[in-house]
């Protein structure tokens, strides 16, 4: 290789490096100066960052509920009990045979015999027809077990193929499986998780637009000088990076905001969610927002700034022609 190529060569990797170097400190500068510049103008910048926020806190506040929904649901899905009223004519034997059998079944963890007269006790107590009861000549509880399934076998289908099975034992009359207000808990909850995502979209569309009407007028104040350096040979690109940056610190301080936000409701409602969960002697405690997700939220956050900038960068930066 010559040495005119060698040289030509080298100024080449010089040039790529210098360029190289340039726009890293350019996009330094322009992301220093536009957090500088929205800092600047706290009372505009603040209102457009609580909409953000307030947009973005909305959902997480949704997502902490449905996992919180969800933990309560699965605490429950492990306390699912069945019941099995014996029929009229079995015996006493009887019934404790039946109840000797189901304790050797390993489907089971908890097997519980309950006689008439302890049925008939607590039927007065919760009922509130205890007197009418006394003038009764006889007894009308059936001999009851109830039952505990482990854990291993909580699976919804195999309940319910389970108390079929022993609702055609002959001195079954009735097995009762108390999973079917869970069940429709669990439906609630789907609902409820569907009409979050929808509201959480037409949110994320609310941030798209906020971001974007925000930095037209940023455009439209600065169109003259805007005008004055594309007659001087500036690129779009180079007009459009700040413009961009401020997009992103919008979304970004927005959703650290949110994040503030939920968890300061978290933080209020956890002692009271605590008292209440004691009362109805259970250790369910309030969940707060994961990590990962404070993560997300961050990342969600500045990528719809970002967004919403460009496409407002796009659409208006191409009508400003010098003149």
């Amino acid at each position: 290789m010559s040495p005119s190529r060698k040289s030509s060569a080298t100024s080449y990797k010089i040039s790529f490096r210098d360029r190289f170097r340039t726009a890293l400190k350019l996009h330094k500068e322009n992301s220093i100066q536009t957090l500088l510049d929205i800092l600047r103008q706290p009372t505009n910048s603040l209102m457009t960052i609580l909409v953000l926020a307030i947009a973005l806190a909305l959902p997480s506040a949704f997502y902490l509920f449905m996992t919180n929904a969800k933990a309560v649901s699965q605490s429950w899905d492990g306390g699912v009990k069945m019941a099995l009223y014996l029929d009229d004519s079995t015996t006493e034997k009887q019934a404790q045979d039946l109840l000797t059998q189901l304790n050797l079944r390993p489907e089971f963890k908890q097997v519980t015999f309950v006689s008439k007269e302890d049925a008939l006790t607590e039927f007065k107590d919760y009922s509130g027809f205890g007197d009418a009861l006394d003038y009764l000549d006889n007894n009308p509880m059936p001999f009851t077990i109830t039952l505990e399934p482990t854990s291993s076998f909580s699976d919804p289908e195999q309940l319910e193929a389970l108390a079929q099975e022993l609702a055609g034992l002959q001195q079954v009359d009735q097995a009762k499986l108390d999973s079917d207000w869970i069940k429709k808990y669990n439906s609630i909850l789907d609902i409820s998780e569907q009409i979050a995502t929808f509201v959480s979209a037409m949110l994320a569309l609310g941030v798209l637009l906020i971001v974007g009407n925000t930095i037209r007028l940023a455009i439209l104040n600065r169109r003259e000088e805007i005008q004055v350096i594309k007659l001087v040979g500036a690129t779009d690109a180079f007009i459009r990076r700040p413009f961009l940056y401020a997009g992103f610190w919008y979304g970004l301080i927005a959703a650290l905001l949110a994040a503030l936000m939920v968890n300061i409701v978290f933080v209020l409602l956890k002692q009271s969610t605590s008292q209440l969960a004691q009362l109805y002697s259970s250790e369910f405690s309030l969940l707060g927002l994961a990590p990962s997700f404070t993560l997300g939220l961050l990342v969600i956050g500045a990528l719809l700034g970002l967004t919403g900038a460009w496409v407002s960068v796009r659409k208006h930066l191409k009508d400003i022609n010098p003149q």
